[in-house]
């Protein structure tokens, strides 16, 4: 076993018995790749870091129920597991708190935006298209990250988020025409005032 797995494995093994070094350890570990899943989903570090601190206790409530001996190497697998967890507590906040999803049907027309003035996407950075997703509707952000980062079928969407497949697909399909709008925009500006 490589030693980095050896490592991970005994920061597992320590958090299952609430071992505060192997908590810290683990936490300091997982802290950035948690806070950058946690960011997609709000629009304010404040609530990111909220929702990330009670993803760790989630995490370390259920450390016990970790399968690393499922094949492949621990900390992918660990890393996973605890994404899944960051996703449904964001989720889970989004539901509590200010998510109303519209559950308006799609129509086929509404489906279909010309991709027409999108020639200056080169010159926006990656801060510049997360910035931009962040200022969507918590509606459109959810499942714009659901389905584009996270890779959930609409009908995984409509389960998680107890909407139709069919407001699924239309709070994407505006969720994608919102956002070239923005960057229309911002490559329009960079344009102009480059």
């Amino acid at each position: 076993m490589p030693r980095e797995t050896l490592h991970i494995s005994s920061l597992i093994a320590g958090c299952c018995q609430n071992d505060r070094n192997s908590q810290r350890d683990l936490y300091h570990w997982l802290h950035d790749y948690a806070m950058k899943i946690s960011y997609r989903y709000v629009s304010r570090q404040e609530e990111a870091e909220e929702l990330t601190s009670e993803s760790f206790v989630k995490l370390f409530k259920n450390i016990g129920q970790f399968d690393g001996s499922r094949g492949g190497e621990t900390e992918a697998l660990l890393k996973g597991w605890f994404k899944r967890i960051v996703v449904n507590t964001c989720i889970d906040h989004l539901r509590r708190t200010h998510l109303k999803l519209v559950s308006q049907e799609i129509s086929e027309e509404s489906e279909t935006f010309a991709d027409l003035q999108e020639t200056g996407i080169d010159k926006l950075t990656y801060n510049e298209i997360m910035e931009a997703v962040r200022r969507l509707t918590p509606v459109y952000r959810t499942v714009f990250n659901l389905f584009v980062i996270e890779g959930f079928t609409h009908e995984e969407i409509s389960s998680q988020l107890n909407i139709s497949v069919g407001a699924s697909k239309s709070n994407l399909s505006k969720a994608r025409h919102n956002l070239r709008k923005m960057i229309t925009k911002q490559t329009e500006y960079k344009v102009n005032y480059a």
